[in-house]
């Protein structure tokens, strides 16, 4: 399948990170989101109805990134993806990918990044 849906860059506050500090001060996390489904209905309709809110699955990254806090980010990825798999049916695939650009790490890096992949 071609079809999909990519959000980029959904910016949430979250405590996620083994350490203390992490869960007490927090840090912004971003997500990028490419969901595989068929759009032929929708581009031949125009009708949300044959595609997926892609606002409400923003929606959906926000609150679970803000939510509960997890160790690590492969985890809160993997929480992601299952739950847009939970809630968007027409989705067949999703990639759901997780940046922590201000891990506590030795040494200068522009960004730290996990993506995982589900399918239906």
């Amino acid at each position: 399948m071609s079809d999909r849906i990519e959000l980029t860059g959904i910016e949430a506050f979250g405590h996620h990170g083994v350490f203390a500090e992490e869960r007490r001060e927090g840090q912004v996390f971003y997500a990028d989101i490419c969901a595989e489904l068929d759009l032929e209905s929708a581009s031949n309709s125009d009708d949300l109805n044959d595609t997926v809110d892609y606002g409400a699955m923003i929606d959906l990254v926000i609150e679970d990134i803000e939510s509960e806090p997890c160790d690590l980010i492969e985890h809160l990825a993997g929480r992601i993806a299952d739950r847009i798999l939970f809630e968007f049916h027409k989705i067949n695939r999703v990639s759901v990918t997780i940046h922590k650009p201000s891990a506590p790490v030795n040494g200068s890096v522009l960004d730290i990044a996990v993506t995982i992949e589900r399918n239906r």
